[in-house]
């Protein structure tokens, strides 16, 4: 788990690294792989679907696991549902306090003859992508607490399709979206380390009776 976070740390200051103003070409390499994904009419459905996806099923998945648990007074199913809520909004937390800090422009801003954006409305900076982090938090503790591959694969599959979409829609760099992943991932790690310290029976817990 520990070499697990550091590798996603390590992916997340690579990428602020190359917002430092001698690293021009690594800089370059953003925007130009960037270009090559981003369409100048960015209007297809599928990828603007799997971007509105994002946050409703981060946050909603849990909330309806949670309800569902009350409801059949599943304890299982509860546990479950906090340990993914927990990451969601960990990571929730931990991308906004890096976007502050790094404060980073949106790229359709920085090159507004370059970059086509589906929506020029999202003003928030742009380093981590938040639906990223959401979209990895959410695929990452899914396959912590539920450790089946039909579960695990259509989790990240559809996480790395968000990724792809906020690209595609222009409205994130490639080194965003890789941040966004590794703060994600880590911030699920981190959930999971942090509930086994408040609570030492919490892996029990999570074992089917």
């Amino acid at each position: 788990m520990r070499n697990i976070i550091k590798c996603c740390l390590t992916a997340l200051c690579f990428c602020v690294a190359l917002l430092t103003p001698g690293s021009s070409k690594a800089q370059n390499w953003d925007i130009d792989l960037l270009k090559q994904i981003n369409p100048s009419q960015p209007g297809s459905s599928v990828w603007k679907g799997f971007s509105s996806t994002a946050k409703p099923i981060s946050v909603g998945l849990p909330a309806v696991m949670l309800a569902t648990a009350m409801l059949n007074k599943d304890s299982l199913l509860k546990t479950r549902s906090l340990e993914i809520l927990g990451s969601v909004v960990l990571t929730t937390v931990a991308t906004e306090a890096i976007k502050i800090v790094v404060n980073r422009e949106r790229p359709y801003r920085k090159y507004p003859l370059e970059v086509f954006p589906n929506d020029a409305s999202e003003n928030g900076k742009s380093m981590p992508s938040a639906h990223v982090s959401l979209a990895f938090a959410t695929a990452t503790s899914l396959s912590l607490v539920y450790h089946k591959w039909y579960v695990t694969v259509p989790a990240f599959v559809w996480a790395s399709g968000v990724g792809y979409s906020r690209l595609y829609l222009g409205e994130h760099y490639p080194s965003d979206v890789i941040a966004g992943a590794a703060v994600g991932i880590a911030g699920a790690y981190a959930n999971r380390w942090l509930q086994k310290k408040l609570w030492p029976d919490h892996k029990k817990r999570l074992i089917p009776r």
